[in-house]
């Protein structure tokens, strides 16, 4: 497909490019042009829930990233897979819908993001909801995105560890995204009848038929085009063909915390010493570009059972086959979730004044693979669960820049994982937690053998080291378009407008002034249809 001009240009068509695209669209007078990188998602990997362990390593769906190495990590580099489909990493993703709570609103709106409280942001995650709890004062209900329930389909041994929370006195709560989140728990996760719940399937599928929605997939974005101080268009390449797209109003970057501040650099917009650098004019100075790049870092306990995992179903062919058969007859049963299906967001000391470790427990094992390799439907051949937790609001920053001229290479990530005290304390803390969990019955009388890291990791310091020697991303990259007032610490205003250039934003999850206590996806939404009735708003009184 060829086009020239749109009223609007997005790049990206991943978990907030589906949302801005369909909302934008409503309007039947505006005309939206969506470029992606990658191309369909129409795969059974993708769309069956438990089928993304198979998309992690597919360079057909997946841009495949690898950090620079990292000194707090004994210098090993961290891969970070992020989807380069429709869907973007929503359609690679392990689907857990967490908002975040409260508190990380009300801390984006101290900062400066006027309209970014906890009261302002709520109205749109409820907007984007079809909740299977119905609708409430915090749940919205006939939304595009459904929410899934999975708390009757969980594995038994979810139970043990809800009743092993409560034994250590911590809260049990039914719902992560309620009146009261904190807590041990089951977690709700984006399926609809048992397929995965992306936006691409949620938001772009229905808009599809829309005459005024053109999409071009398998079209890379190489730079914003800027003309005295305005965006004007997006110069990409199709195929093997460059081509420019004019936009008659805006250009939209929902290029996600990766690709929005990479396109903005090789765009002229960026740090003028690391433009130059490559080569690279630079028409705007915008330092902070690329910076404040935080993640969160996770590490898994192992440990074998006496009593049934998910591997005694989905090692042996036959459990295979059997889950196989279930999941065709009614879409149910192991193969319509995540294999995160239980969790937890606790404070991890007396001293923490909000819930600060977030908990997976997943009733199930891999440990002869790393943990972006694993393959969920051939786990451990014997009994097993791992848990895993990383700290919810991590202070490190790190950054991201170009690595050469070519707008096609991959740019250099710099995570610098714990670089703060506060970091490391929190990495103490959480697999002091892990222990403390496992030695609690119920959960401890049915452990025989903890695998990974072992009985040889006893001391603090030692434990320490094993999380820097095995932790790693659970791939939560945020803020390297951080919005904030200041244009010398920040990229884009309340309104999501680029600092000093017109008619250009950044939706998607680059902009988080902070990473949210949580799993991305759900707040990148959030700012996707706030983003998007920003967008709306400001046609309406121009």
């Amino acid at each position: 497909m060829d086009i020239e001009e749109a009223d609007y240009v997005i790049v990206g068509a991943g978990t907030a490019g589906c949302v801005v695209a369909s909302r934008l669209t409503e309007d039947a007078d505006v005309k939206v042009a969506l470029l992606e990188a990658g191309g369909s998602d129409m795969s059974i990997w993708i769309q069956l829930p438990i089928g993304y362990g198979r998309t992690f390593f597919d360079p057909k769906i997946n841009w495949m990233f690898d950090t620079q190495p990292i000194a707090a990590l004994g210098g090993r580099s961290s891969y970070w897979p992020r989807g380069k489909v429709l869907g973007g990493s929503g359609s690679i993703n392990a689907m857990v819908h967490v908002r975040g709570f409260p508190h990380d609103f009300e801390d984006w709106k101290a900062l400066g993001n006027t309209g970014w409280g906890w009261d302002d942001v709520l109205p749109f995650f409820m907007r984007s909801e079809d909740h299977d709890l119905g609708p409430s004062s915090v749940h919205g209900r006939g939304g595009p995105q459904h929410v899934t329930d999975i708390s009757g389909g969980v594995h038994p041994l979810c139970r043990r560890f809800l009743e092993t929370g409560h034994e250590l006195g911590f809260p049990v709560t039914h719902d992560f995204n309620g009146a009261s989140g904190e807590g041990f728990g089951i977690y709700s996760i984006n399926t609809r009848g048992g397929w995965r719940a992306s936006t691409a399937n949620e938001y772009l599928w229905p808009a599809r038929k829309r005459q005024n929605l053109a999409i071009l997939k398998n079209s890379q974005a190489m730079r914003v085009r800027i003309e005295q101080g305005r965006a004007v268009g997006v110069v990409y390449r199709q195929g093997n063909v460059e081509k420019t797209i004019r936009a008659r109003r805006e250009v939209i970057l929902c290029a996600g915390a990766i690709g929005s501040p990479h396109l903005l650099q090789h765009s002229g917009i960026g740090d003028g010493a690391v433009l130059r650098q490559h080569g690279i004019p630079a028409l705007h100075d915008a330092p902070a570009v690329g910076r404040n790049l935080q993640d969160h870092l996770a590490v898994s306990y192992f440990y074998k059972t006496k009593v049934p995992t998910l591997n005694n179903v989905l090692f042996p062919l036959l459990g295979k086959a059997r889950a196989a058969m279930r999941y065709a007859f009614d879409r149910s049963g192991p193969l319509s979730m995540s294999v995160n299906q239980a969790g937890g967001f606790v404070r991890g000391g007396p001293d923490a004044s909000r819930p600060n470790l977030q908990l997976y427990f997943s009733p199930v094992s891999y440990t002869k693979t790393p943990l972006a390799a694993r393959k969920l439907l051939n786990p451990d051949p014997f009994a097993a669960f791992l848990l895993s937790f990383n700290s919810c609001r991590p202070t490190s920053r790190g950054h991201l820049q170009i690595a050469s001229p070519d707008p096609f290479a991959p740019p250099a990530i710099f995570p610098n994982y714990l670089d703060t005290e506060h970091d490391v304390a929190e990495a103490r803390a959480g697999v002091r937690l892990l222990r403390s969990i496992a030695h609690t019955n119920p959960l401890a009388e049915i452990i025989t053998e903890e695998m990974i890291p072992g009985p040889d990791f006893a001391s603090d310091d030692s434990l320490l080291e094993d999380f820097r020697a095995r932790a790693d991303t659970v791939y939560h990259p945020t803020s390297t378009c951080m919005m904030g007032p200041d244009p010398a610490t920040s990229v884009v205003d309340s309104q999501l407008r680029v600092h000093g250039v017109a008619g250009l934003r950044v939706i998607d999850a680059s902009i988080f002034p902070t990473v949210t206590s949580g799993n991305a996806n759900a707040p990148t939404v959030m700012v996707a249809e706030k983003g998007a009735a920003m967008v709306r708003s400001a046609a309406r009184v121009s």
